[in-house]
């Protein structure tokens, strides 16, 4: 085979490599359709290691499951790990819908309904919303 087969090959392999990252890079942008929200949550401390499983399994089955969910992390406060803050950056109003309509979700909803001693969803807005997600 010749270099130029060689280098035409290997362009279109680099090609059908990149279009779908490509295409993926589009889809982790904020965008005006796209919720962004920080779910403040105190849980039972008793019951805090209990409810970080919940939390776990939904956050990473949602990043695994569902492309309208751009992003989802939780966090604990260093001083008071019981004070729960997860970020959650949805598509478009749509995917969240569909997001609180899944399975897992609702596992996750009912499981700690129990444990959680307060809930503030605080939805809030990009400074930046074309600023794209490593």
């Amino acid at each position: 085979m010749n270099m130029y087969k060689v280098a035409i090959i290997g362009f279109f392999s680099l090609i059908l490599t990149a279009a779908p990252l490509l295409a993926q890079e589009n889809t982790l942008r904020v965008t005006e359709n796209s919720i962004v929200r920080l779910s403040c949550i105190e849980v039972d401390p008793a019951q805090l290691t209990e409810y970080c499983r919940f939390a776990e399994e939904c956050g990473r089955t949602s990043m695994a499951k569902e492309p309208g969910v751009l992003f989802m992390y939780s966090m604990s406060d260093k001083r008071q790990p019981n004070k729960i803050t997860i970020l959650e950056i949805y598509a478009d109003r749509a995917a969240y819908e569909s997001h609180i309509k899944t399975p897992h979700f609702q596992k996750y909803k009912q499981g700690t309904i129990k444990m959680v001693q307060k809930l503030e969803l605080l939805d809030q807005t990009p400074l930046i919303p074309n600023m794209k997600m490593k």
